[in-house]
């Protein structure tokens, strides 16, 4: 990889860490490549992205210094998986690191903060943007057919009393 190819990796990853929701950094050691695809399928029916990454190339995209917690995060053979919804590569990633035990999540980036396993792992369980929304959609309209009952019982009850009278004279 020259120089150019380096700068262009660079100016990616910075662009991938700028957009991204939250980026989850895993290790991938001993993964067939039928397994990698089957993850990369699985991330990208949720709408993320996995990259192999090499390790200078983020840290100098993300212009970390040694001994940082950001610089610890890219040691070994790296993968990030990204998502412009921070919720949704990580719980593809942690429930894989649950189903197969040579994919680790090593860590991530939410922003600036620095996330370490478990702070992604809790992350993988929050409701994902859709389920917010649907929720959301929920909670104002439920009050709208709570009114709609209410003005509609008392036309109810006064149907109900003018049927029992006409039966009542019918009889």
């Amino acid at each position: 990889m020259d120089r150019a190819q380096k700068a262009e990796s660079i100016e990616t990853l910075k662009g991938v860490f700028a957009d991204a929701g939250a980026v989850v950094v895993t290790h991938y050691m001993g993964l067939t490549v039928a397994e990698m695809t089957d993850l990369r399928l699985r991330l990208r029916k949720e709408g993320a992205t996995m990259k192999v990454v090499k390790n200078r190339l983020a840290q100098k995209a993300l212009a970390t210094t040694e001994g940082s917690d950001t610089y610890a995060l890219f040691k070994g053979p790296v993968a990030i998986a990204y998502a412009p919804d921070p919720v949704s590569a990580a719980k593809v990633a942690t429930q894989y690191a649950k189903d197969n035990d040579k994919f680790t999540v090593i860590g991530g980036l939410m922003g600036e903060q620095v996330l370490d396993a478990a702070g992604i792992d809790a992350l993988a369980k929050l409701p994902s943007l859709d389920q917010l929304r649907a929720s959301i959609i929920g909670l104002l309209q439920a009050p709208a057919t709570k009114v709609a009952g209410v003005l509609q019982a008392p036309a109810g009850q006064l149907a109900r009393v003018f049927n029992a009278y006409a039966t009542k004279d019918a009889a």
